[in-house]
């Protein structure tokens, strides 16, 4: 029986046009697939950390997750947004022919405006803003973010001379105004225009299946304005623009790249060709280039110059991709305020007969498997709190009974549906009481067994600190041991946002229980003062 590949794609309607024109060009082919939204990372858990997985991109790695997960065989993305380098495991497969790569800029009145000193544009995008702004440095540049069509909404909405978009995005979805107008001399992003396939590097059918999707000299073009973008980027957000295109007279390819400085005042600009197979160096040529002419410096000078609004902190460390999320006028300082030390839980404990046992962490699920193989642990009824734990247990243990979203649920589900008169409890040194408390209420007894110590590690934060970031009642604990309340708290759930709000006036809590989460929670916050 003929496979049915699975299309991973984001779920806004510019990802859901390209997801399918994959989905009918297999077709063509004879190939069968279906479309698998993904919407969040928040149901995804893997053994590994992100940041060991290379995993980085904002709008790519819920799906680079999903795919290393088994829940899909191909990802659709827009190769703009695709990093440099790719998770472990997943491989480009193909590029599709590019279409448009320009930038365009959408009108609110006439053209009049652009020899006028106090024009307003809007963007999110820091390569536009520069660009912009170095070409009309007496304007204005506004944020602006959102999907397609909200963006365009913002467009209609806000007192703007107008807003610059990606002429291939409005163009697959039908929304490109008929006054748009082209702005040619505005170098794209690397890839602008490209549509990307990844694949797992292991999975031949469908790597087959994909390659015969590839436009060649597609992919030639891009995979030089990426090399450049990589070679050049070195970690830091300076702004970026790269174009590759074929010379089919000369059988040459022409390539044009520029950085700049974030706020248009310095420009470094390279255009160089090579001919078609002796193409290999002209990616490193035009980075030296640009090195040679005080590239560097100028990204130095423009990371000095970053001016930051607001600076957070993390009570864990996050790593470099997850900090990047970050809105570029906040700060972010971090250390972990929580340490966790497994206890080597004795052999006898688990000969006991566990029938029923609560785990309320993903750490008391480590400090199981610490001491035990999973054949040596035999469960009967499990009962857990939160999604990723149960993701977790499922995946290294056994299967779940129940998971409730917060101690009290699961404590009330336990007494109200079940008939079970005592449970093991593997948790921490330090535990909030309303689970044992309610069960023992409702005479169940409760058997403690401390599989890990939570030590408390605070740090003393500077005043200019504008928010904080809580991952657990543990860590708002710690953090107190040093610090005084008049913060912005910002949670990653609702049991951390409960103990927050004993001591701090404003709490905030994320839509999903995840770093990604609660890293958004923040930048819509500032974003909105």
């Amino acid at each position: 029986m003929q496979k049915t590949i699975r299309i991973g794609t984001r779920d806004s309607q510019l990802a859901l046009w390209q997801a399918n024109k994959v989905r009918k060009e297999l077709a063509v082919l004879g190939y069968e697939s279906i479309l698998v939204p993904i919407k969040s990372m928040g149901d995804i858990i893997l053994d590994k950390p992100l940041h060991e997985l290379g995993i980085t991109g904002v709008f790519t790695k819920s799906l680079d997750i999903a795919m290393l997960n088994g829940d899909i065989d191909i990802a659709v993305h827009s190769l703009k947004d695709v990093p440099t380098s790719l998770p472990e495991g997943i491989v480009q497969v193909a590029v599709l022919k590019r279409a448009n790569y320009s930038d365009i800029l959408v009108l609110k009145g006439t053209e009049e405006f652009f020899g006028q000193p106090n024009g307003v544009i809007a963007t999110g995008s820091i390569r536009r803003k520069a660009m912009w702004l170095n070409r009309y440095p007496t304007h204005k540049v506004v944020d602006l973010r959102g999907n397609l069509n909200t963006r365009l909404q913002k467009v209609e909405e806000n007192n703007w001379n107008g807003a610059i978009f990606a002429a291939a995005g409005l163009e697959r979805i039908g929304k490109r105004p008929n006054g748009a107008v082209n702005l040619p001399w505005m170098i794209p992003a690397p890839a602008q225009g490209a549509i990307m396939i990844v694949a797992l590097e292991n999975d031949n059918y469908t790597k087959d299946a994909c390659e015969q999707l590839n436009h060649h000299e597609t992919k030639v073009c891009v995979g030089i304005e990426r090399e450049f973008l990589r070679l050049l980027e070195g970690g830091c957000s300076a702004p970026i623009g790269a174009l590759a295109y074929v010379d089919e007279k000369t059988e040459e390819i022409n390539f044009k790249g520029v950085l700049l400085k974030s706020d248009g005042s310095k420009k470094i600009s390279v255009n160089k060709t090579a001919k078609i197979g002796s193409h290999e160096f002209l990616a490193k040529d035009c980075v030296d280039y640009i090195i040679n002419r005080g590239g560097r410096e100028l990204m130095i000078e423009d990371g000095e110059a970053s001016i930051k609004n607001h600076t957070i902190y993390s009570t864990k460390k996050l790593s470099e991709p997850q900090k990047k999320n970050l809105d570029n006028t906040i700060g972010i300082k971090d250390s972990d305020f929580i340490k966790i030390r497994f206890n080597r839980i004795p052999a006898k404990v688990m000969k006991l007969q566990h029938e029923n046992v609560i785990i309320t962490s993903q750490n008391g699920v480590e400090a199981l498997l610490n001491s035990f193989t999973k054949e040596e642990i035999n469960f009967k009824n499990i009962f857990c709190v939160g999604r990723r734990t149960k993701k977790l247990i499922e995946k290294r243990i056994g299967k779940v009974t129940y998971a409730a979203k917060n101690a009290l649920k699961l404590a009330e589900y336990i007494s109200k549906e079940t008939e079970i008169k005592e449970l093991s409890y593997f948790c921490s040194d330090l535990r909030l009481d309303v689970l044992p408390t309610y069960l023992q209420a409702n005479n169940i007894i409760v058997n403690e067994v401390e599989a890990y110590k939570t030590m408390l590690s605070s740090v003393k934060i500077d005043e200019s600190i504008s928010g904080v970031l809580f991952y657990s009642p543990s860590g708002i604990d710690s953090y107190l041991q040093e610090n005084h309340k008049g913060k912005i708290a910002f949670c990653i759930g609702e049991t951390t946002a409960f103990e927050a709000r004993k001591h701090f006036k404003n709490v905030q809590v994320a839509n999903m229980p995840d770093v990604d989460s609660i890293l958004e929670l923040v930048n819509n916050h500032f974003s909105e003062k």
